[in-house]
């Protein structure tokens, strides 16, 4: 791959932010932990503002299917006039667009890094990051025609642009079974319970030479009860408007208290292939507490 952009690829509330914030405290190698909102070690795929920058224009005019068909022609022209790897936050599945490319554009690209996590628990992350219920956020999780930051009519523009997710399970698969560009699958519940073997190995994946000292101290500056702290004194910029925070608690298995049956049976008969895939619940569907 020649491409300098890495994506730091997942579906909402996996853990996207969690492993930016490590890769920022990586990068400063400072003696405290950077602000959650100086992230400045990722960029965002989806922000506007870099978008009209670019092209010289408000995208805002432009319709979902026209703003994708620019992105990947963007992509290349920002990779190639890059000297080193950049690390982009990104939540879009890795599907074709309307002009018939592929979305994530390979030329641009050196890889991508898939965060997933038990659907269970995104279920009621998401919730709270959407103001919403556990009802209506399994029912998006189902959606192929879920959107980030869908387009509402008089509505105005969003900081980020439209982002199709497709379903839960469509969304892990559209980046982990492609096979255009490297990929690295990390699962937020190897992350919490490995702790600095987790973020090392794809720290490695990331071309990023780094001593373990550096990934012990990054991973203790970027855990989730620090990041917690910070956002009670200093309101997260990237929290959804009506949630009351961005950090809430990162916690696994909180399904089993946070879930009735009847949500978890919903959840596991939508996505169960791709659930034990990856170990989130066994043959017979029965969900795995990790």
């Amino acid at each position: 791959m020649s491409g300098r952009l890495f994506w730091l690829a997942s579906y909402p509330k996996s853990g996207n932010t969690w492993f930016r914030a490590f890769l920022r405290n990586l990068e400063c190698g400072a003696k405290q932990p950077a602000s959650i909102n100086d992230l400045g070690a990722t960029s965002l795929a989806a922000g506007r503002a870099g978008m009209d920058e670019l092209l010289g224009f408000d995208t805002a005019d432009l319709s979902c299917g026209e703003t994708e068909n620019l992105r990947p022609a963007i992509d290349r022209f920002v990779s190639s006039r890059l000297e080193r790897p950049v690390y982009r936050k990104i939540h879009d599945a890795c599907h074709r667009i309307d002009a018939g490319d592929w979305l994530i554009d390979s030329e641009a690209s050196a890889g991508a890094l898939y965060l997933i996590r038990n659907p269970l628990d995104v279920a009621i992350s998401y919730a709270h990051h959407a103001a919403g219920s556990i009802d209506e956020a399994i029912a998006s999780m189902a959606d192929p025609d879920h959107r980030l930051a869908r387009a509402e009519e008089g509505g105005g523009a969003k900081p980020q642009v439209e982002q199709r997710l497709l379903t839960w399970s469509d969304h892990v698969s559209s980046w982990v079974d492609q096979q255009r560009i490297p990929v690295m699958v990390l699962r937020y519940e190897d992350m919490a319970t490995q702790g600095a073997e987790a973020f090392a190995r794809a720290a490695h994946f990331l071309g990023l030479g780094v001593e373990r000292e550096e990934i012990e101290r990054a991973v203790e500056f970027s855990s989730f009860a620090t990041l917690r702290r910070q956002e009670e004194k200093e309101p997260f910029r990237e929290r959804a408007q009506g949630s009351p925070s961005f950090f809430r608690k990162g916690a696994i298995g909180d399904w089993q208290t946070g879930l009735t049956g009847a949500q978890i049976a919903r959840i596991v008969a939508t996505h169960r292939q791709v659930m034990q895939r990856f170990g989130y619940c066994d043959a017979a569907g029965v969900p795995q507490v990790m």
